[in-house]
């Protein structure tokens, strides 16, 4: 159950973001799921190793390369799910940040509800 409710506010964070981004556009609401469903995958999977590797320059430049791998991950998965559409690597820096934001506060309202 907690699996569907995550999924369902990263569907919502992206429409929220492709709103408010121009340029970050999907086709389709299966190609909203889908990216949800490969965002948490690489984010799970392959954002941490990525993390470990640059952490020497992640602390020399004071985290902006952790941003950076976000925008990258990204940016990369609009290149794999068919129907996700990203600009630019601006659009995708614009999107990251929003796309955090927006998760951040649909995730605190869920937890507000569940209390």
């Amino acid at each position: 159950m907690k699996l569907i409710i995550r999924l369902t506010l990263n569907v919502i964070a992206l429409l929220v973001v492709s709103y408010l981004v121009p340029g970050f556009e999907f086709e389709g609401l299966v190609a909203v799921f889908v990216t949800a469903i490969v965002i948490g995958v690489v984010n799970t999977f392959i954002k941490p190793v990525l993390q470990i590797l640059f952490l020497p320059l992640s602390i020399v430049t004071l985290g902006v390369t952790a941003f950076l791998i976000n925008v990258f991950l990204l940016w990369g998965v609009s290149y794999i799910v068919k129907g996700f559409t990203v600009s630019g690597f601006l659009t995708a820096v614009i999107a990251s940040i929003a796309l955090t934001l927006v998760s951040i506060f649909l995730n605190r309202l869920a937890e507000n509800k569940n209390r």
